[in-house]
Protein backbone atom coordinates (compact mmCIF):
# COMPACT_ATOMS: atom_id res chain seq x y z
CA UNK A 1 0.00 0.00 0.00
CA UNK A 2 2.68 2.39 0.81
CA UNK A 3 4.29 1.98 -2.26
CA UNK A 4 2.33 5.01 -3.62
CA UNK A 5 4.59 7.11 -1.78
CA UNK A 6 8.22 5.39 -2.85
CA UNK A 7 8.65 2.30 -0.56
CA UNK A 8 8.90 -1.09 -2.09
CA UNK A 9 7.86 -4.06 -0.32
CA UNK A 10 10.72 -4.93 1.65
CA UNK A 11 10.90 -1.55 2.90
CA UNK A 12 7.19 -1.24 4.17
CA UNK A 13 7.82 -4.37 5.71
CA UNK A 14 10.66 -3.39 8.03
CA UNK A 15 8.74 -0.03 8.75
CA UNK A 16 6.00 -1.83 9.88
CA UNK A 17 7.72 -3.83 12.11
CA UNK A 18 9.49 -0.97 13.44
CA UNK A 19 5.92 0.88 14.30
CA UNK A 20 4.92 -2.14 15.69
CA UNK A 21 7.43 -1.89 18.81
CA UNK A 22 8.98 0.25 20.74
CA UNK A 23 12.18 -0.58 19.30
CA UNK A 24 14.07 -3.55 17.53
CA UNK A 25 17.85 -3.97 16.57
CA UNK A 26 18.82 -5.79 13.60
CA UNK A 27 18.79 -9.02 14.14
CA UNK A 28 14.74 -8.88 16.07
CA UNK A 29 13.74 -7.16 12.64
CA UNK A 30 15.21 -9.93 10.37
CA UNK A 31 14.16 -12.27 12.55
CA UNK A 32 10.52 -11.04 12.51
CA UNK A 33 10.62 -9.97 8.79
CA UNK A 34 11.75 -13.64 8.02
CA UNK A 35 14.86 -11.85 5.97
CA UNK A 36 18.40 -12.67 5.81
CA UNK A 37 20.53 -9.20 8.33
CA UNK A 38 22.31 -8.23 5.06
CA UNK A 39 18.94 -7.32 3.36
CA UNK A 40 17.50 -5.48 6.55
CA UNK A 41 20.95 -3.69 7.52
CA UNK A 42 20.27 -1.95 3.64
CA UNK A 43 16.50 -1.20 4.16
CA UNK A 44 17.47 0.22 7.64
CA UNK A 45 19.61 2.44 5.27
CA UNK A 46 17.11 3.26 3.16
CA UNK A 47 14.83 4.14 5.44
CA UNK A 48 16.61 6.24 7.60
CA UNK A 49 17.54 8.04 3.98
CA UNK A 50 13.56 9.35 3.88
CA UNK A 51 13.19 9.97 7.45
CA UNK A 52 11.15 6.81 8.55
CA UNK A 53 13.29 5.57 10.60
CA UNK A 54 15.80 6.69 13.59
CA UNK A 55 18.26 5.30 15.93
CA UNK A 56 17.39 4.65 19.91
CA UNK A 57 18.99 7.17 22.23
CA UNK A 58 19.52 4.03 24.23
CA UNK A 59 22.13 2.49 21.88
CA UNK A 60 22.82 2.61 18.67
CA UNK A 61 22.48 -0.85 17.59
CA UNK A 62 18.36 -0.31 17.85
CA UNK A 63 15.93 1.70 15.70
CA UNK A 64 12.88 3.14 16.43
CA UNK A 65 10.15 4.10 13.93
CA UNK A 66 9.45 8.24 12.76
CA UNK A 67 5.94 9.01 13.86
CA UNK A 68 3.54 7.55 10.68
CA UNK A 69 1.83 10.80 10.56
CA UNK A 70 4.63 13.38 10.27
CA UNK A 71 6.97 10.60 8.20
CA UNK A 72 4.51 9.91 5.86
CA UNK A 73 2.58 12.97 5.57
CA UNK A 74 6.10 14.59 4.69
CA UNK A 75 6.39 11.67 1.91
CA UNK A 76 2.79 12.21 0.93
CA UNK A 77 3.08 16.27 0.57
CA UNK A 78 6.65 15.33 -1.26
CA UNK A 79 4.78 13.23 -3.81
CA UNK A 80 1.37 15.51 -3.87
CA UNK A 81 3.95 18.06 -5.09
CA UNK A 82 5.55 16.05 -7.53
CA UNK A 83 2.39 15.30 -9.07
CA UNK A 84 0.96 19.15 -9.29
CA UNK A 85 4.58 19.71 -11.26
CA UNK A 86 3.65 16.88 -13.15
CA UNK A 87 0.15 18.23 -14.08
CA UNK A 88 1.34 21.18 -15.36
CA UNK A 89 4.08 19.49 -17.51
CA UNK A 90 1.47 17.66 -19.25
CA UNK A 91 -0.69 20.51 -19.79
CA UNK A 92 1.97 22.15 -21.60
CA UNK A 93 3.20 19.18 -23.70
CA UNK A 94 -0.56 18.39 -24.19
CA UNK A 95 -0.86 22.08 -25.99
CA UNK A 96 2.54 21.43 -27.96
CA UNK A 97 0.57 18.10 -29.12
CA UNK A 98 -2.33 19.74 -30.29
CA UNK A 99 -0.32 22.57 -31.85
CA UNK A 100 1.60 19.75 -33.60
CA UNK A 101 -1.59 17.68 -34.61
CA UNK A 102 -2.86 20.45 -36.14
CA UNK A 103 0.14 20.90 -38.60
CA UNK A 104 0.06 16.77 -39.60
CA UNK A 105 -0.33 16.14 -43.40
CA UNK A 106 -2.29 13.44 -44.29
CA UNK A 107 -0.22 10.45 -43.57
CA UNK A 108 0.58 11.29 -40.15
CA UNK A 109 -2.98 11.32 -38.39
CA UNK A 110 -2.48 7.20 -38.26
CA UNK A 111 0.22 5.24 -36.18
CA UNK A 112 0.82 1.94 -37.07
CA UNK A 113 1.00 0.09 -33.79
CA UNK A 114 3.23 -3.56 -33.75
CA UNK A 115 3.07 -6.18 -31.78
CA UNK A 116 0.55 -7.65 -28.97
CA UNK A 117 2.54 -6.37 -25.80
CA UNK A 118 2.70 -3.01 -27.49
CA UNK A 119 -1.28 -3.07 -28.39
CA UNK A 120 -2.12 -4.42 -24.97
CA UNK A 121 -0.16 -1.43 -23.29
CA UNK A 122 -1.58 1.22 -25.65
CA UNK A 123 -5.29 -0.23 -25.09
CA UNK A 124 -4.33 -0.21 -21.34
CA UNK A 125 -3.21 3.52 -21.37
CA UNK A 126 -6.22 4.38 -23.43
CA UNK A 127 -8.58 3.04 -21.08
CA UNK A 128 -7.02 4.95 -17.96
CA UNK A 129 -6.87 7.83 -19.99
CA UNK A 130 -10.91 8.18 -20.71
CA UNK A 131 -12.46 10.74 -19.07
CA UNK A 132 -15.89 10.93 -20.37
CA UNK A 133 -16.30 8.14 -22.69
CA UNK A 134 -15.70 4.85 -24.64
CA UNK A 135 -17.37 3.23 -27.20
CA UNK A 136 -16.37 -0.06 -28.94
CA UNK A 137 -17.31 -2.08 -31.61
CA UNK A 138 -16.51 -5.86 -30.84
CA UNK A 139 -16.17 -9.35 -32.66
CA UNK A 140 -15.25 -12.09 -31.55
CA UNK A 141 -11.54 -12.44 -32.56
CA UNK A 142 -8.65 -12.67 -30.39
CA UNK A 143 -8.25 -10.16 -27.89
CA UNK A 144 -4.80 -8.00 -27.35
CA UNK A 145 -5.91 -8.33 -23.32
CA UNK A 146 -6.60 -10.84 -20.70
CA UNK A 147 -9.97 -10.69 -19.64
CA UNK A 148 -8.59 -10.31 -15.99
CA UNK A 149 -6.84 -6.80 -17.13
CA UNK A 150 -9.78 -5.88 -19.09
CA UNK A 151 -11.84 -5.91 -16.48
CA UNK A 152 -9.97 -4.46 -13.83
CA UNK A 153 -9.49 -1.06 -16.58
CA UNK A 154 -13.44 -1.07 -17.46
CA UNK A 155 -14.19 -1.27 -13.59
CA UNK A 156 -11.50 1.65 -12.41
CA UNK A 157 -13.14 3.68 -15.39
CA UNK A 158 -16.77 3.35 -14.48
CA UNK A 159 -15.63 4.24 -10.69
CA UNK A 160 -14.19 7.45 -12.56
CA UNK A 161 -17.40 8.06 -13.98
CA UNK A 162 -16.63 7.15 -17.45
CA UNK A 163 -19.64 5.72 -19.65
CA UNK A 164 -18.91 2.39 -21.78
CA UNK A 165 -21.06 1.97 -24.65
CA UNK A 166 -20.23 -1.58 -26.61
CA UNK A 167 -21.72 -2.68 -29.76
CA UNK A 168 -21.51 -6.81 -29.76
CA UNK A 169 -21.06 -8.87 -33.30
CA UNK A 170 -23.85 -11.36 -32.49
CA UNK A 171 -20.99 -13.99 -33.25
CA UNK A 172 -19.45 -13.30 -29.93
CA UNK A 173 -22.40 -15.27 -27.83
CA UNK A 174 -21.37 -18.48 -29.74
CA UNK A 175 -18.15 -18.58 -26.94
CA UNK A 176 -19.12 -20.85 -24.05
CA UNK A 177 -20.14 -18.88 -21.02
CA UNK A 178 -19.81 -15.53 -22.55
CA UNK A 179 -23.04 -14.60 -21.11
CA UNK A 180 -21.73 -14.76 -17.61
CA UNK A 181 -18.95 -12.19 -18.14
CA UNK A 182 -21.64 -9.71 -20.26
CA UNK A 183 -23.96 -10.01 -17.13
CA UNK A 184 -21.31 -8.95 -15.05
CA UNK A 185 -20.43 -6.29 -17.43
CA UNK A 186 -24.20 -5.15 -17.38
CA UNK A 187 -24.46 -5.13 -13.64
CA UNK A 188 -21.65 -2.40 -13.36
CA UNK A 189 -23.06 -0.11 -15.57
CA UNK A 190 -22.15 -0.79 -19.21
CA UNK A 191 -24.16 -0.75 -21.97
CA UNK A 192 -24.29 -3.59 -24.46
CA UNK A 193 -26.24 -3.71 -28.26
CA UNK A 194 -25.95 -6.37 -30.42
CA UNK A 195 -25.90 -6.71 -34.39
CA UNK A 196 -25.92 -9.38 -36.53
CA UNK A 197 -22.18 -7.99 -38.02
CA UNK A 198 -19.97 -5.78 -36.70
CA UNK A 199 -17.79 -4.66 -39.83
CA UNK A 200 -14.56 -3.70 -37.98
CA UNK A 201 -13.03 -3.63 -34.18
CA UNK A 202 -12.66 -0.38 -32.68
CA UNK A 203 -12.23 1.01 -28.96
CA UNK A 204 -12.75 4.75 -29.48
CA UNK A 205 -11.64 7.15 -26.31
CA UNK A 206 -13.68 10.53 -25.49
CA UNK A 207 -14.34 10.68 -29.11
CA UNK A 208 -10.94 11.90 -29.63
CA UNK A 209 -8.68 8.73 -30.27
CA UNK A 210 -9.66 5.56 -31.45
CA UNK A 211 -7.62 2.12 -31.48
CA UNK A 212 -8.64 0.01 -34.56
CA UNK A 213 -6.86 -3.87 -33.79
CA UNK A 214 -6.52 -5.77 -37.07
CA UNK A 215 -6.23 -9.56 -37.80
CA UNK A 216 -3.58 -10.97 -39.68
CA UNK A 217 -5.58 -13.71 -41.91
CA UNK A 218 -6.56 -16.94 -41.49
CA UNK A 219 -3.91 -19.70 -39.74
CA UNK A 220 -3.18 -22.87 -40.75
CA UNK A 221 -6.06 -23.78 -38.60
CA UNK A 222 -8.60 -22.44 -39.82
CA UNK A 223 -9.13 -19.83 -37.00
CA UNK A 224 -7.98 -16.49 -36.95
CA UNK A 225 -3.95 -15.29 -36.50
CA UNK A 226 -3.31 -13.29 -33.03
CA UNK A 227 -3.74 -9.63 -33.52
CA UNK A 228 -0.24 -8.43 -34.63
CA UNK A 229 -0.69 -4.55 -35.38
CA UNK A 230 -3.23 -2.03 -34.98
CA UNK A 231 -3.78 1.69 -35.94
CA UNK A 232 -4.20 4.26 -33.59
CA UNK A 233 -6.15 7.32 -35.36
CA UNK A 234 -5.61 10.81 -33.90
CA UNK A 235 -8.11 13.91 -34.50
CA UNK A 236 -9.09 13.48 -38.19
CA UNK A 237 -11.71 12.89 -41.09
CA UNK A 238 -10.55 9.31 -40.81
CA UNK A 239 -11.50 9.48 -37.29
CA UNK A 240 -14.95 11.19 -37.52
CA UNK A 241 -15.39 8.35 -39.87
CA UNK A 242 -15.11 5.46 -37.45
CA UNK A 243 -17.22 7.68 -34.93
CA UNK A 244 -19.90 8.03 -37.32
CA UNK A 245 -20.23 4.71 -38.24
CA UNK A 246 -20.36 3.63 -34.59
CA UNK A 247 -23.05 6.05 -34.08
CA UNK A 248 -24.53 4.58 -37.38
CA UNK A 249 -24.71 0.96 -35.88
CA UNK A 250 -25.34 1.93 -32.14
CA UNK A 251 -28.40 3.63 -33.25
CA UNK A 252 -29.65 1.03 -34.79
CA UNK A 253 -28.73 -2.05 -32.40
CA UNK A 254 -31.09 -3.64 -29.97
CA UNK A 255 -30.15 -3.58 -25.89
CA UNK A 256 -29.19 -5.78 -23.68
CA UNK A 257 -30.53 -5.55 -20.09
CA UNK A 258 -29.12 -6.76 -16.75
CA UNK A 259 -31.72 -8.87 -14.70
CA UNK A 260 -30.42 -8.71 -11.01
CA UNK A 261 -30.79 -12.56 -9.52
CA UNK A 262 -33.11 -13.35 -6.87
CA UNK A 263 -35.84 -10.84 -7.68
CA UNK A 264 -39.19 -11.88 -7.96
CA UNK A 265 -42.57 -11.67 -10.01
CA UNK A 266 -44.29 -8.70 -8.12
CA UNK A 267 -46.52 -7.02 -10.52
CA UNK A 268 -48.22 -8.56 -13.85
CA UNK A 269 -45.94 -6.65 -16.27
CA UNK A 270 -42.87 -7.54 -14.51
CA UNK A 271 -40.61 -10.43 -15.63
CA UNK A 272 -38.78 -13.06 -13.99
CA UNK A 273 -35.21 -12.53 -13.80
CA UNK A 274 -34.29 -15.71 -16.24
CA UNK A 275 -37.47 -14.72 -18.84
CA UNK A 276 -35.63 -11.10 -19.11
CA UNK A 277 -32.45 -12.71 -20.15
CA UNK A 278 -34.02 -15.03 -22.56
CA UNK A 279 -36.15 -12.19 -24.15
CA UNK A 280 -33.06 -9.75 -24.27
CA UNK A 281 -31.01 -12.97 -26.38
CA UNK A 282 -34.29 -13.72 -28.51
CA UNK A 283 -34.33 -10.11 -29.60
CA UNK A 284 -30.68 -9.78 -30.02
CA UNK A 285 -31.25 -12.09 -32.83
CA UNK A 286 -30.18 -15.50 -31.21
CA UNK A 287 -31.11 -18.53 -31.91
CA UNK A 288 -33.41 -20.81 -29.17
CA UNK A 289 -30.73 -23.56 -29.27
CA UNK A 290 -27.47 -20.42 -28.62
CA UNK A 291 -29.74 -19.44 -26.01
CA UNK A 292 -29.75 -22.40 -24.09
CA UNK A 293 -26.28 -22.75 -24.69
CA UNK A 294 -25.56 -19.75 -22.94
CA UNK A 295 -28.28 -19.70 -19.88
CA UNK A 296 -27.64 -23.37 -19.56
CA UNK A 297 -31.09 -24.12 -20.58
CA UNK A 298 -32.28 -26.74 -22.84
CA UNK A 299 -33.62 -26.34 -26.04
CA UNK A 300 -37.56 -27.04 -24.62
CA UNK A 301 -37.19 -25.08 -21.63
CA UNK A 302 -36.74 -21.80 -23.99
CA UNK A 303 -38.94 -22.98 -26.19
CA UNK A 304 -41.78 -23.02 -23.46
CA UNK A 305 -40.57 -19.99 -22.06
CA UNK A 306 -40.67 -17.59 -25.53
CA UNK A 307 -44.22 -19.53 -25.88
CA UNK A 308 -45.07 -18.75 -22.20
CA UNK A 309 -43.94 -14.90 -22.55
CA UNK A 310 -46.31 -15.08 -25.72
CA UNK A 311 -49.27 -16.28 -23.72
CA UNK A 312 -48.72 -13.93 -21.58
CA UNK A 313 -48.64 -10.62 -24.11
CA UNK A 314 -51.87 -11.97 -25.67
CA UNK A 315 -49.60 -12.41 -29.13
CA UNK A 316 -48.94 -14.91 -31.53
CA UNK A 317 -45.35 -14.41 -33.35
CA UNK A 318 -42.21 -13.98 -31.87
CA UNK A 319 -42.27 -10.18 -33.58
CA UNK A 320 -45.32 -8.91 -32.16
CA UNK A 321 -43.32 -10.30 -28.50
CA UNK A 322 -40.57 -8.38 -29.27
CA UNK A 323 -43.38 -5.35 -30.02
CA UNK A 324 -45.14 -6.11 -26.88
CA UNK A 325 -41.82 -6.22 -24.95
CA UNK A 326 -41.23 -2.87 -25.61
CA UNK A 327 -44.72 -1.52 -24.78
CA UNK A 328 -44.77 -3.02 -21.64
CA UNK A 329 -41.46 -2.11 -20.64
CA UNK A 330 -40.03 -5.69 -20.22
CA UNK A 331 -36.57 -4.35 -21.50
Amino acid sequence: MLDALGLDSLEETVYRQLVGAPSANLEELADAADLDAYAVSAVLAALEGKGLVARASAGQDRFVASPPAVALGALLVQRQDELRRAQVEMTELAGLYRGSVARRDVADVVDVVHGTEAIAQRFAQLQYSARKCIQALQKPQAAVVTREDADEAERAAIERGVRHDIVLERSVFDTPGIYETIDSGLEIGIELRVVPTVPLRAFIVDREIALIPLMQGESATGGRNPVQDALLLHPSGLLDAIIALFDLIWASAPKLVATPEGAVETAADRLEPLDTKVLSLLLAGLTDASIGAQLGLSLRTVQRRVRQMMDRAQVDTRLQLGYEAGRRGWL
